[in-house]
């Protein structure tokens, strides 16, 4: 994991070079305040202030100062300097007339690179951007985001070969290691007694990638009870509903809720929220062999509700089930969980935005808010009743997934509000956990998305208390 804290200092008076942020609308007037020296190099350039994520170097003596324009220079978001911490030499810098608050968590993740499959990397080795800010007590927050973010990632990124249900368990072991927790594995006989629907959905897996549910436990019993659930499927196949191979090329990803889960949970434990932590993700491997669960297969859950099994490939919302109905048993005051879920939600609401549900309004509205304030953008969607219809089954309760393509990402959701009980205030992010096309700050490839949000909603809803 990339040393982020080395990344970011306290201004102690030390030698840094000068950032000097300007947008279209400030460039003019910032450009008639610059030596006649400046303004020629400027326009030697051919540096105008209109094209966000452009930068000059201007000579100071054997060193130099920087300008650079970006999209507003009076609000910096979390990515505004990301391009410029991608691009600089290394050495120190600080803004010349601004903090960079939450525009520094950019500055970090862009300094970031999994690359640990790499024979030859891609760039030559360069030392590190470090930034200079007056503002220290932001330092610790902004190092913990980048390193849960990172750490999303880096699972996500991981092949699947050497990320699976027991690599997933040593990740959330270190974790307990880390924050003195508790952990409780659930596998084998036990599982398939207690969480037959996770049992069933990992049952085709070798021997070495056996299915588990992973529990983490945290924090003063007396506090309120939070529970944080992620879905772990460390390969998603499709099962005998085989995907095609365009659909199954990225499935390494379907435990991305798996690790924003566990990312979440290592941010309140760093941040001492005064809660009773309790962590679940069922870990999995949605294989093929002559033990897969089939279509047409009848299990019975862990709330005792019976799931016809309409397709196999609609396996996160199984798993997600017997976790949430383990979780309901302990009262928790609020439950989210995240999962990679449907294929629906991205094309409801492309890439970037997590299909969110809440099934409390003042929840909904805290997260959305958090979302706006730390532009860490989600999109709620209704948890619309009347499509409970289009589970239906013949003869079981209900099936796990609708003979329509229709409503996809809410019908996943109504499922799992099945097992929630009306009193717990539960929160659902269908999130994408990957990145497509590369951003200053955001590489192709594993990506958080509606982590810091959820954070920052934690974060002010118990934080105060």
């Amino acid at each position: 994991m990339t040393d982020f804290a080395a990344l970011l200092a306290a201004n102690r008076g030390q030698a840094a070079r000068a950032v000097h942020l300007i947008d279209k609308d400030s460039f003019a007037d910032w450009l008639k305040r610059r030596p006649a020296e400046d303004r020629a190099l400027i326009e030697a350039h051919r540096f105008d202030g209109k094209s966000a994520d452009s930068f000059a170097l201007l000579p100071r003596g054997a060193d130099f100062e920087v300008v650079a324009a970006v999209k507003s220079a009076s609000d910096l978001g979390p990515w505004t300097l990301a391009r410029l911490a991608e691009s600089l030499p290394e050495g120190t810098y600080r803004l010349a007339d601004a903090e960079p608050g939450a525009a520094a968590l950019g500055w970090l993740l862009a300094q970031h690179r999994f690359d640990d499959y790499r024979s030859k990397k891609d760039e030559p080795e360069r030392g590190p951007r470090v930034l200079v800010t007056a503002d220290p007590a932001r330092i610790d927050e902004t190092v913990r985001l980048a390193e849960a973010t990172a750490l999303v990632r880096d699972l996500v990124n991981t092949p699947a070969a050497d990320l699976g249900p027991a690599e997933l368990e040593q990740a959330v072991r270190q974790t307990a290691t880390d924050f003195a927790a508790q952990v409780t594995v659930t596998a084998g006989d036990d599982l398939a007694k207690g969480y037959p629907l996770i049992a069933a959905v990992g049952g085709a897996a070798t021997p070495g990638r056996a299915p588990r549910l992973l529990e983490l436990e945290w924090g003063d019993p007396g506090r309120p009870r939070v529970a944080i659930i992620g879905k772990g499927v460390c390969f998603d196949s499709g099962g005998l509903d085989l995907k095609a191979a365009a659909g199954m090329r990225l499935m390494k990803k379907d435990m991305g809720g798996g690790a924003h889960a566990l990312a979440l949970a290592r941010l309140v434990m760093a941040a001492k929220l005064p809660v009773r932590l309790h962590l679940l993700i069922p870990a999995v491997e949605n294989a093929v062999s002559g033990a897969a669960y089939r279509p047409g297969d009848i299990v019975k859950s862990r709330k005792g509700l019976f799931v016809e099994i309409d397709n196999t490939d609609a396996e996160g919302r199984l798993i997600l089930s017997d976790a949430i109905t383990r979780a309901a048993e302990s009262k928790p005051e609020l439950m989210v969980d995240f999962a990679t879920l449907t294929g629906a939600a991205r094309v409801a609401l492309g890439p970037d935005l997590p299909a969110f549900f809440a099934s409390d309004d003042a929840l909904a509205e805290q997260a959305l808010s958090a979302s706006r304030e730390v532009e860490d953008p989600l999109w709620r969607m209704p948890l619309w009743a009347p499509y409970d219809e289009m589970l239906k089954s013949d003869i079981a309760d209900f099936a796990n997934a609708s003979a329509t393509p229709m409503a996809g990402c809410i019908t996943a959701a109504m499922f799992l509000k099945r097992f929630v009980p009306d009193e717990i205030p539960w929160a659902h992010l269908d999130t994408y956990a990957w990145r497509d096309a590369a951003k200053p700050g955001r590489p192709k490839g594993g990506e958080a998305l509606g982590l810091r949000a959820i954070f920052a909603a934690l974060n002010g809803r118990f934080a105060a208390a």
